[in-house]
Order: structure tokens, then C-alpha cells, then sequence
């Protein structure tokens, strides 16, 4: 498999060079960035043969087979139409979109192509949350309550790798999409009842830093959400599952029980990082001839809950 990554030398662009290494039969053959000099030298420190501040140079290309996009959120919908449109496969880093309307375009153009298109819902794929749904699929547990934080201190538009950026974050389009789409994944069913708070506006960001959100599902299953720019300690998001047979807690790619006991996942998966197996279903299913999971049509769930969510920190 033959793949072009947008975005490359950013901070989840590089985590995909690194995945698409490791993959056996797939290599990166472009990459896209926006400084000239940069991504030239980021190429060819790299191995890549060929690089690009112009998306569409990529995608003329017939040595790529599908596009990774792993630019800034905002260029999301727009890049994955026009991927679609070029005959190419694309995965999406999360969200597919920053707004509801947008979000429902891609899907009608997935549709129409009949190409594979993904979205980056990691969280579907790392081995501890794979344990859990495992047992949920066997019967085995299910999900009474998620209680999630995802803290990060980020005061300055600045990326995980402390770098500057050129488009600014938020809490709830990019953030929350993880949890929320993990939640109805996990519970099987799509929010019917949600909440959400946030707190001021940051005066240069033009952002709410701070935001709590609760959702329910049908079967009776509720989300507690806390986000935060503002939470000056270790950064990430932290997930416990209380269950009607066991508590959890999942950080990233690991899995602890309610006393902190960690728990073997060895087995669950062919690896133990998420983004390469969110990345190897993304090949497989284009091998295979299959939608993906966290494919579009899957992942505008999550969309329209963020959209009920957005329109809760409006009223």
C-alpha cells in the first residue's frame, strides 16, 4: 500500500510515519507540508521520494494509493472530499469535521465514490479499550458509567510537541470527539441525553479552555466528561469504566483495574500501539475490499452528539 500523509511532520503526522513503518507491504511514497524547506528536508531525512506543499500534486500521483490526513482540523472535510474526488482512499485525523453540516457532506461523497474513508477514532483501537469491548461483545461486562478526563495545560497555541501552530485546538470538536464516539462505541448505542458547561472564553485563543460534559445512552449508561487547557500536571486523557463486573481505567495503550493493578493485554492485538492498528485497519480494509471500523458512516454519530453538545454551550 502505497500512502501519501498530509501533515507529516507534525505532531500525529510523525506517529504515522513511525506506524506505517512498521506495517509490513505499506509505505509512505509522498508527504504533504506547508513550508517548502521544511518538508523538503523532513523527506529526505525520511527516505520519502517525493514531497509537496500542494495536496493535489500528491493526489495526481499514481503511486499513491490512499491519503492520511493529519493536518489541522479545520482543513479535515474539505481534504477528505477532495481526496475522495481524486480517486484516493483517506483516513482522517480526528474529528472528520468541526461542524455537523461538513461532517454530513463527507458521508454523502463516501457514498457516492464507494472508497474507503476513515476517521482517526484511535481510541477504538488501542489494546486496553480493545479488552474492553472484547468483553463487552462476550457478555461479559457492561458499561454503567465512563468517567473521562482529558487535561491538558495549553495556555499558548501550541501542539503535543511544544511547538507553535497555526490553527487553534478545541476542547470540544477535537477532545471530546474521542470520548464521545468511545462511549457510544462501547455502549452500543448513540447518546439520547446530553449536557454541556464551559467555562470562559480565553481572550487570545478565542476559546473556552475549560468544559464538563454528561451524556446517557438508552440502556441507561452514562458519560461524565471534564476538558480542560488550564490543568497544570500530566497531560492526556484517562478513562474509568465502572462496570457491573469490575472497575477500569484505561491510559492510552495500558489497562489497570480499579486498584491499579495493571492487566495483561498481551494477545488482545498485533501491537501494542493504537495508531498503528487504527492505521493497519485502514490498509486492511482497503486490501480487503470492506468499510472500516470508525469508518464515516460510523464515525457522524459521534458528529451529530457533538452538534446536540454544541448547541448546549449555546443556550
Amino acid at each position: 500500500m502505497r500512502i501519501c500523509i498530509a501533515g507529516a511532520s507534525g505532531a500525529f503526522g510523525m506517529k504515522h510515519m513511525d506506524a506505517i513503518a512498521a506495517i509490513e507491504g505499506s509505505e509512505v511514497v509522498s508527504v504533504v507540508g506547508t513550508k517548502p524547506d521544511a518538508i523538503k528536508a523532513f523527506a529526505e531525512e525520511r527516505g520519502v521520494p517525493h514531497y509537496t506543499t500542494d495536496l493535489a500534486e500528491a493526489l495526481a500521483r499514481d503511486d499513491v494509493d490512499a491519503v492520511i490526513l493529519a493536518t489541522p482540523t479545520q482543513m479535515h472535510a474539505a481534504q477528505t472530499i477532495q481526496c475522495l474526488e481524486a480517486g484516493k482512499h483517506v483516513m482522517s485525523e480526528i474529528p472528520m469535521a468541526d461542524n455537523i453540516e461538513d461532517a454530513r457532506k463527507v458521508v454523502e461523497v463516501q457514498k457516492r465514490t464507494g472508497l474507503v474513508a476513515m476517521a482517526g477514532h484511535t481510541r477504538r483501537f488501542n489494546p486496553s479499550h480493545q479488552w474492553i469491548h472484547n468483553k463487552i461483545q462476550a457478555g461479559e461486562l457492561k458499561v454503567q458509567q465512563m468517567d473521562v478526563q482529558t487535561y491538558f495545560f495549553r495556555r499558548s497555541n501550541k501542539n503535543a510537541l511544544g511547538q507553535a501552530r497555526s490553527w487553534t485546538d478545541h476542547l470540544l470538536w477535537h477532545h471530546a470527539c474521542h470520548t464521545v464516539d468511545l462511549f457510544q462505541y462501547q455502549t452500543g448505542e448513540v447518546a439520547t441525553k446530553v449536557q454541556a458547561l464551559q467555562g470562559p472564553i480565553h481572550e487570545e485563543l478565542g476559546i473556552a479552555m475549560d468544559m464538563s460534559i454528561g451524556m446517557k445512552v438508552p440502556n441507561g449508561a452514562i458519560c461524565t466528561l471534564s476538558l480542560s487547557f488550564n490543568n497544570d500536571g500530566p497531560f492526556g486523557t484517562f478513562f474509568r469504566y465502572i462496570c457491573d463486573n469490575g472497575t477500569y481505567i484505561a491510559r492510552y495503550d495500558d489497562l489497570f483495574d480499579g486498584n491499579d493493578n495493571k492487566i495483561d493485554l498481551s494477545g488482545v492485538a498485533v501491537s501494542n500501539n493504537g495508531i498503528e492498528l487504527q492505521d493497519r485497519e485502514f490498509i486492511a480494509a482497503i486490501e480487503e475490499g470492506r468499510a472500516p471500523n470508525a469508518c464515516v458512516t460510523q464515525a457522524i454519530d459521534a458528529m451529530e452528539t457533538l452538534h446536540k453538545l454544541e448547541q448546549c454551550l449555546e443556550d
